[in-house]
């Protein structure tokens, strides 16, 4: 294991952003679905309901990583986006599609970078708090240093 290299950065401030950002795309994302398939363009030979549903249930696997913040969970989260993101890509070359894929475009690559961020910088600022927490230990046992 690498030692851990002190640093002054502010982890704690970029994760909280990229944390806010991450659950203001998510639910967006969600809810651009839900308007997508049940108001503005419903299928008329299925039920919307169903067809969101399976639009979501990818990201509804992962409401528990971003209710409890794990930053492995947002990693794997940014895997599991690529497959929307190819979607989104997909949708929006299409002349009929061309507004809902660029917003569906938008919103998946928002959610990508603010959670692989998170992820990032969560991680470093629990580096951080441990090297933190060791140099307390240290100089409580070692007083006179």
């Amino acid at each position: 294991m690498k030692a851990y290299i002190p640093d002054d950065h502010n982890y704690a401030a970029k994760a909280l952003f990229s944390r806010r950002v991450t659950v203001t795309s998510y639910t967006a994302l969600l809810g651009w679905f839900i308007l997508w398939h049940m108001f503005l363009i419903p299928v008329p030979t299925g039920h919307p309901w169903v067809i969101s549903l399976l639009h979501m249930l990818p990201l509804l696997a992962f409401i528990r990583v971003i209710i409890t913040g794990n930053p492995r969970g947002h990693a794997w989260l940014c895997f599991v986006l690529l497959l929307p993101f190819i979607q989104s890509v997909l949708a929006a070359t299409n002349p009929n599609t061309f507004i809902y894929g660029l917003g569906y475009s938008l919103l998946v690559g928002t959610l990508f970078t603010s959670s692989m961020m998170y992820a990032r910088w969560q991680s470093r600022y629990n580096k951080q708090l441990a090297h933190w927490d060791n140099e307390k230990k240290a100089n409580s046992k070692n007083p006179e240093s």
